[in-house]
């Protein structure tokens, strides 16, 4: 059964930093995509930073260009989102998903729909 588990969401401060993590079970995560998308109320979700699992490429939204890392690590099949400079509009529940089909990470990102696996949120919260 895939299973992806997100952790990692807080309340933080305004500047302040989090990681997120995003781990994978059930399936090895060599031929897909994964990212991290996120959802605040009222507003469409977004893709925020996917990246390929084989060869590292990645893609990162304009909004978080310059704050945001993406990251995995093979051997614990987990994906990370570093996230750095936080803003209050960075509030969101932040989902980790991915795909076997959209492997460039940009296509994942932007298309985020029919996708193999979700996991089910995190909620980062940034207010002083």
């Amino acid at each position: 059964q895939l299973q992806l588990v997100e952790s990692g969401g807080a309340l933080v401060q305004p500047g302040g930093s989090l990681r997120l993590s995003c781990v994978a079970s059930g399936f090895t995560l060599n031929y897909y995509a994964i990212g991290w998308f996120r959802q605040a109320p009222g507003k469409e979700r977004e893709g925020v930073s996917c990246i390929n699992w084989s060869d590292g490429s990645a893609y990162y939204a304009d909004s978080v260009k310059g704050r945001f890392t993406i990251s995995r690590d093979n051997a614990n099949n987990t994906v990370y989102l570093q996230m750095n400079s936080l803003k209050p509009e960075d509030t969101a529940v932040y989902f980790c998903a991915a795909d076997s089909t959209l492997t460039i990470p940009a296509n994942l990102c932007q298309i985020d729909f029919s996708l193999d696996c979700w996991g089910q949120g995190t909620q980062v919260t940034v207010s002083s």
